[in-house]
């Protein structure tokens, strides 16, 4: 199982906030090029960056933090948040993201996402940001009335690299994951599942990779990586 420590920025910071609301951020490091250095010398292999300004307002607002993570690090990047049309994705692979995160578009505009897979296989991850049962867009700012199956089997024979599923009701809380709901969509579709949201400790790890069904391909860790929850060491110990 692949761990991907979170880096999301706000105003130019790495930050962590709840249930995906930019006024409950936490700032954790100034300089998020630092920051993704350091999870390098933790031992990570990849990262998962989303710009959470971007990703309300529909376009690029972190592209500096972005582009100084890109330099700063070798490691593979995951980026998601305000991406929302193949020139947006050819201008991020072209820099060096070697996934980019399609969230809102896989929802209003999927042939996007097909397109973008067809010319990027396997570069292209789907985001499927849950919250009570349903599909969130827009930055979570707005719901559809899709759940997160529906949503994930459109892709089923994309070439998408990646589902990215996050519990927004979980997202930023340190509840632990809902291993059943992940495990679900992991069963229900062939597409690689990441599971992200709720993260506490490293039992969440455990008990991920030690459900029946489909393994779950990778974990997105956020806030408890950031309060010391979660030793790197430990983390990667457990899911290698």
């Amino acid at each position: 199982m692949i761990l991907y420590p979170a880096i999301d920025l706000k105003d130019g910071q790495c930050v962590r906030v709840l249930h995906g609301d930019l006024d409950t951020a936490t700032v954790f490091n100034n300089s998020p090029a630092a920051q993704a250095a350091s999870f390098v010398e933790a031992g990570f292999h990849w990262i998962h960056v989303v710009d959470l300004n971007g990703a309300v307002q529909g376009k690029a607002i972190n592209e500096k933090a972005v582009e100084a993570i890109l330099e700063a690090v070798s490691i593979p990047v995951q980026l998601g948040g305000g991406i929302r049309s193949l020139k947006d994705i050819e201008r991020w692979i072209e820099a060096g993201v070697s996934r980019v995160i399609l969230g809102t578009v896989a929802v209003t505009e999927p042939d996007i996402v097909h397109k973008a897979a067809k010319l990027w296989p396997e570069q292209i991850a789907v985001s499927v940001d849950v919250r009570g049962g349903k599909v969130a867009t827009q930055g979570w700012t707005e719901s559809s009335d899709l759940d997160a199956v529906t949503v994930a089997k459109r892709f089923e024979d994309a070439g998408v690299g990646a589902l990215i599923i996050t519990d927004i009701d979980r997202d930023g809380t340190v509840m632990g994951f809902n291993v059943e709901a992940f495990g679900a969509i992991a069963d229900a579709v062939a597409i690689p599942v990441i599971a992200a949201g709720g993260l506490a400790s490293i039992d969440d790890i455990v008990r991920l990779k030690a459900r029946k069904g489909v393994p779950i391909a990778g974990a997105v860790l956020g806030r408890a990586l950031y309060n010391g929850a979660i030793s790197p060491e430990e983390a990667l110990k457990v899911a290698a």
